[in-house]
């Protein structure tokens, strides 16, 4: 039952999410999962001297209580009413999407980087992005931006409908924690190199296909946006693969070809600097203009996941 997810339910939460965006109160499910992360590290800590292996019960534990929690809830308001069943399904599906508050935090670097203020504009950089931001300059903060838009398109909008259509709310909220985890404890440090390392390769190989696809669909936005679909889908193909993470790399070579500029190179990390590949390499530097129709080809490219998911769940 609570895998029979009607089409109508994907773009609805869609919509919701445009003229909403993510709401910021203590019961957001996104929080309860970090409230949940925070409490049971340390009781799945000591249930193995094997750091490893409590890290992965902890992942699979977390994520697996996410979708039955979901179930439960849906089977709960089918009782209720199917009707209040398919307004639970919009509501927790619009909890996993995040175009508008992808758009948003992009825009909160861009206004004031048109005025000129970098520093402002790094301060709003610094909430959306993990590296160091003191350090950048017009053009780093700019690409750090387009970066950070074109990766998190996947984690926010992409991956979340894919497995909505392959299984329903419950397994969008389940691909939820996947990707909170990974975002809390799926570092290489002292702290989680061992103990995250579940969370981080779960998280790898949920977004395995939809990264992938990613590129077709931003291909075509570029292609109505910009007719630069097939230097977004040529760069994706020869770049795609050039980044640490197996996945973050289709997307932001799209963009890269999309927007005609180079993204990767140096970046720090707590003081510490990280030389990434180049992707894009030859093409233009990013300026203050890439971040607005970087965030054009996210929300085209959004609207054109929402309607492939919705085609693909009515044929489902």
């Amino acid at each position: 039952m609570f895998f029979d997810l009607h089409w109508a339910v994907i773009p609805a939460a869609f919509i919701l999410d445009l003229f909403v965006g993510d709401p910021d109160f203590s019961a957001h499910p996104a929080r309860l999962m970090g409230r949940a992360i925070d409490r049971l590290e340390p009781v799945f800590r000591k249930f193995s001297r094997n750091p490893v292996f409590a890290g992965g019960l902890f992942a699979i534990s977390l994520i697996t209580g996410t979708w039955l929690v979901a179930v439960f809830t849906l089977v709960f308001l089918e009782e209720i009413a199917p009707a209040v069943r398919v307004t639970g399904e919009v509501v927790l599906l619009f909890f996993c999407v995040s175009a508008r508050s992808l758009d948003k935090g992009a825009r909160a670097v861009l206004v004031p980087l048109v005025k000129g203020d970098v520093h402002r504009a790094r301060e709003g950089l610094c909430l959306i992005v993990g590296r160091d931001v003191h350090r950048l300059d017009e053009k780093g903060v700019a690409r750090a931006t387009v970066e950070t838009v074109a990766e998190n398109l996947v984690d926010g909008v992409i991956s979340p409908l894919f497995f909505a259509v392959i299984g329903g709310v419950p397994l969008a909220l389940a691909y939820k924690m996947v990707n909170t985890l990974d975002s809390m404890v799926g570092y290489r440090d002292d702290r989680y190199e061992a103990f995250g390392k579940a969370s981080a390769r779960i998280d790898d190989g949920a977004n395995f296909i939809p990264a992938r696809l990613s590129v077709v669909i931003i291909a075509a936005a570029a292609f109505l946006l910009f007719r630069k679909g097939g230097a977004a889908l040529k760069t994706a193909l020869r770049d795609g693969r050039r980044h640490s993470s197996p996945n973050a790399g289709y997307a932001e070579a799209a963009f890269a070809g999309a927007l005609g500029i180079w993204m990767g190179g140096a970046s720090f990390y707590q003081g510490e600097r990280v030389d990434k590949p180049v992707i894009g390499s030859g093409l233009a530097d990013a300026g203050v203009s890439h971040i607005s129709e970087a965030c054009r080809l996210m929300l085209l490219a959004s609207a054109l996941t929402v309607v492939l998911a919705a085609l693909a769940r009515a044929i489902l």
